[in-house]
């Protein structure tokens, strides 16, 4: 008897060890059950920091809610360049791109030439789409969100992690969101020539993961960013994780929070990473599908 019960209690402590912010390597965190509205896991979730390219779940909004012809094809202009960080992939200049797939451009991959292109088309140009921002930032209630471009490649825009749930939840109202960022890859047409791209979100996809809307994020002041509702067994929540420093912290976090929601203790980071190096090796001796666009920087 006594050693089941010793078992249960170590598991119970490396439990709550493990549920602790401090378990978390991303600098903030929250997961939310969207029934309840409960928080379930946090990590000073109440404190602003730069988002990156999660700044495009806004963007998206603001555009959708506009009402615009999704078939209107629009120019990518010089103006749509990134003279903040100037990387350089995108969609190129002179590319005649609907508005509805400069949307799949800016969600799958973070396309952030065609993020800056749907916020010039606005009616009434950048000046009325930054308005229009921050009347929904006001609507949706968020006390820590300020926005000042419509790409997240300005570390001035900033927002904390309840701010992005609420912002992740409020993508309900937008099936297209929801349709466009559950999907692990994507043909789309550019000047009428089919590019393919891939989700930034490496776990929409994959085994056991049932993702239902997602956005990536990376700047050298962000971090590594994510946003996703999940849905785990009878639960659907939001995730949010910001200022991670390096891809494969954001994603254990993302696995371990997934584990904790299904009752399995957490994996340990050199578990992840040698299931991520077997995950790898079997991924180099599958069969290849080139991919031919390059995600920018800000995804």
């Amino acid at each position: 008897m006594l050693k089941p019960l010793l078992a249960c209690l170590l598991s119970a402590c490396a439990w709550a060890s493990w549920a602790a912010p401090a378990s978390f390597g991303s600098a903030h965190v929250v997961v939310i059950d969207e029934a309840s509205g409960e928080v379930l896991l946090q990590k000073d979730a109440a404190t602003a920091a730069p988002i990156a390219s999660l700044t495009k779940l806004m963007t998206a909004m603001v555009v959708l809610d506009a009402r615009q012809d999704l078939a209107e094809a629009i120019r990518i202009d010089q103006a749509d360049m990134d003279t903040l960080k100037h990387t350089r992939s995108g969609v190129p200049v002179g590319a005649m791109v609907s508005r509805e797939t400069l949307l799949e451009l800016s969600l799958i991959a973070s396309d952030n030439h065609a993020a800056a292109a749907l916020a010039r088309s606005y009616p009434g140009g950048l000046a009325a789409f930054s308005q229009a921002t921050q009347r929904k930032i006001g609507a949706l209630g968020l006390s820590q969100t300020t926005l000042v471009e419509p790409t997240g490649l300005s570390p001035d825009n900033h927002a904390s992690a309840l701010d992005m749930a609420r912002v992740l939840q409020a993508t309900q109202a937008y099936p297209l969101i929801a349709q466009i960022t559950s999907q692990r890859s994507h043909a789309v047409l550019v000047n009428g020539q089919p590019w393919a791209v891939r989700n930034t979100n490496g776990l929409v996809g994959k085994a056991g993961w049932d993702v239902l809307a997602s956005k990536t994020g990376f700047t050298n002041e962000a971090g590594r960013c994510l946003s996703m509702r999940l849905r785990a067994g009878e639960r659907t929540v939001s995730v949010v994780l910001i200022g991670a420093l390096a891809s494969s912290t954001r994603a254990l976090d993302a696995i371990n929070i997934r584990r904790w929601l299904a009752g399995e203790p957490p994996l340990a980071a050199a578990e992840s990473s040698s299931r991520s190096r077997t995950a790898a090796r079997k991924a180099r001796s599958a069969p290849v599908t080139r991919v031919s666009y390059a995600v920018p920087d800000g995804g």
